[in-house]
């Protein structure tokens, strides 16, 4: 019963750490529910086991291409148009015209590292491209081969790639679930292409039910619960109940406040993923 692997299970057990059933913890169901999900989110959005690196294939239609080289005008294929009006002065509109050049990615997807282009090119691909010569006669025989020169070389080659096929320019929002690719539709890929996306899609717990048993997950969702147990008991601050009892709702609120903000710092420094560098 410690270790829960579903919804129900992970909300029976914060209710146990908050001293059910020897306490009536009073939340209702709906809140459970909507704390259980708050903390998903953030479980999701900010620590690196909620999310997993992957690499979705995708295969460029006909259909891409022509929203991808839509110009507007008096053709709306592959264009959205905005009207705004001023009022200043005279009455004016004004059409603003936008590029439909985006994949619509799964609501899985929460980011994007890059995009690989999986086409032909004279550096690379091929049975009788330069690398491949360049290991079949020179690495051949490893005894004749200066591995400095080699290392230039295959850097020289890298160089070439860069130049003549650059990496492909992009936008994401996770709101959105639309990657906008930011080429030259007509001249950068071909029908029957692919694009390779370097992306990180978070964990479905429904799916794989070990994420109810992280222990960060138990912790956190444990101390949003006591928060709003709290938070239900302000209300009654200072009524006497019979026995003389007066119910601290303050107290657990700012418990669990405390908690919270001490789960989070800990999640920054040891669960989430390190910024990248940046040298200037």
């Amino acid at each position: 019963m410690a270790q829960p692997s579903s919804r129900e299970g992970l909300i029976d057990y914060a209710k146990r750490q908050l001293g059910f059933p020897v306490l009536e913890i009073n939340v209702a169901d709906e809140q459970f529910q909507d704390l259980l999900d708050d903390a998903i989110q953030i479980y999701q959005e900010r620590h690196y086991d909620g999310i997993a690196r992957m690499y979705l294939k995708y295969k460029i239609t006909q259909d891409d291409i022509d929203r991808g080289q839509a110009r507007g005008g008096d053709s709306t294929l592959g264009i959205t148009t905005t009207t705004t009006t001023s009022t200043v002065g005279l009455s004016t509109t004004f059409d603003l015209e936008e590029n439909n050049n985006y994949i619509q990615m799964p609501p899985s997807v929460i980011g994007v590292n890059q995009i690989f282009k999986v086409r032909s090119d004279t550096v690379y691909d091929g049975l009788f491209n330069i690398r491949y010569q360049l290991f079949l006669n020179d690495l051949y025989a490893f005894g004749s081969i200066d591995l400095l020169q080699y290392s230039m070389v295959q850097t020289k080659l890298e160089d070439i790639t860069f130049l003549l096929n650059p990496n492909v320019r992009y936008r994401f929002n996770i709101r959105q679930d639309r990657l906008y690719i930011d080429i030259d539709w007509g001249a950068a890929v071909n029908v029957g292409d692919y694009l390779v996306i370097d992306c990180f899609r978070i964990l479905d717990p429904d799916d794989f039910t070990k994420v109810y048993n992280d222990q960060f997950l138990k912790r956190y969702f444990t101390a949003l619960c006591k928060k709003q147990w709290g938070m239900n008991l302000i209300k009654f601050q200072g009524v006497q109940l019979p026995g003389g009892i007066q119910l601290n709702g303050r107290q657990i609120y700012d418990d669990g406040v405390r908690e919270i903000d001490e789960i989070r710092s800990k999640m920054a420094t040891d669960y989430e993923m390190p910024p990248l560098d940046m040298i200037g």
